[in-house]
């Protein structure tokens, strides 16, 4: 799959583009149906299938206070969008100049950049541009005069609830990894770069992978088993997410530290990808680093038992 980041460089086949637009955050089961919706069409039409997204949530730049953590990372919604064979995807960097073009100047903006723009797919809510003024009905307006087709997907449900990014990032805080998998259409995986930490983990005698998840939605504070992927090798990790009580830093912030069993490379600026086995405990406070030791050894040996029972 090609990530562009201009929409003039694509040369699509025969010059016809079908598009899926939207931000995707978790690429869940309603989004899949927008994005093989442009695939199909593609396909009929002998088109290239193009998916159009943002290089961060539009309300980072919009109302910033209300801005969701998010369910992916933008290299784990490329992987989604490649997996369900789109052919390229336009990724657009969404900034304050980006934030004031109007739902009828983007759509008119990309159709001369896009040349031919055969169909668009988004979701029958979808709505774009300055103050939420392009939505599907729109879309089918500027339609008839650009002469392309609009999709405008209904929402899918599971347990008779619609499933959305919302629901999705409620389900992960919640610690419902598998309702949130559900909605996925896939096992949720928490991403991130591996990045320089303080040496506590090592100094314990079991060193961490320390994995920056700034902006993401992650599980609740706690320990757990997991699987951790790295440069494609799978490894068992214990996994600890939460702000670490024990070294009474005056000002805690959230930590995911992975410690890989029986494995001690150095995993610097590598991706690791953590899809999670059980919770072994939650979050605690110790009254030495003694104490945190021994209770880490207990979580090794838990954590071990809990993979042979797979």
């Amino acid at each position: 799959m090609r990530v562009l980041n201009d929409a003039r460089s694509l040369q699509p086949v025969n010059g016809r583009v079908c598009c899926a637009i939207g931000m995707f955050d978790g690429v869940h089961l309603g989004h899949q149906q927008v994005i093989r919706q442009a695939v199909s069409d593609a396909h009929q039409l002998e088109a290239t299938s193009l998916c159009v997204t943002f290089d961060q949530h539009p309300a980072k730049v919009t109302a910033p206070e209300r801005a969701p953590l998010l369910i992916h990372t933008l290299e784990q919604k490329l992987s989604a969008f490649e997996s369900l064979g789109i052919e390229s995807t336009l990724v657009l960097p969404f900034d304050e100049a980006m934030s004031q073009i109007s739902g009828e100047a983007f759509i008119h903006g990309l159709a001369i950049d896009l040349e031919r723009v055969s169909s668009i797919c988004v979701g029958a809510n979808f709505v774009f541009g300055h103050n939420r003024s392009g939505n599907v009905k729109l879309l089918q307006q500027l339609g008839q005069k650009l002469n392309y087709i609009t999709h405008g997907l209904a929402s899918v449900s599971l347990d008779q609830q619609t499933v959305s990014s919302t629901r999705i990032r409620e389900a992960i805080s919640a610690g419902q990894l598998d309702a949130a998998g559900q909605m996925l259409g896939r096992e949720y995986a928490l991403c991130g770069i591996v990045i320089q930490g303080d040496q506590q983990g090592r100094q314990l005698g079991f060193p961490t992978a320390n994995l920056d998840t700034t902006d993401l939605c992650t599980p609740p504070r706690g320990v757990y088993a997991a699987h951790a992927e790295i440069n494609e090798q799978p490894h068992r990790a214990v996994v600890n997410i939460g702000l670490r009580p024990t070294l009474k830093d005056p000002q805690p912030t959230l930590h995911v530290e992975a410690h890989l069993l029986d494995f001690e490379d150095d995993l610097y600026e590598q991706t690791c990808n953590l899809t999670f086995v059980g919770k072994l405990r939650e979050e605690e406070e110790f009254e030495s680093m003694d104490a945190l030791k021994l209770q880490i050894e207990k979580d090794v040996i838990q954590a071990r038992y809990l993979f042979t029972q797979l």
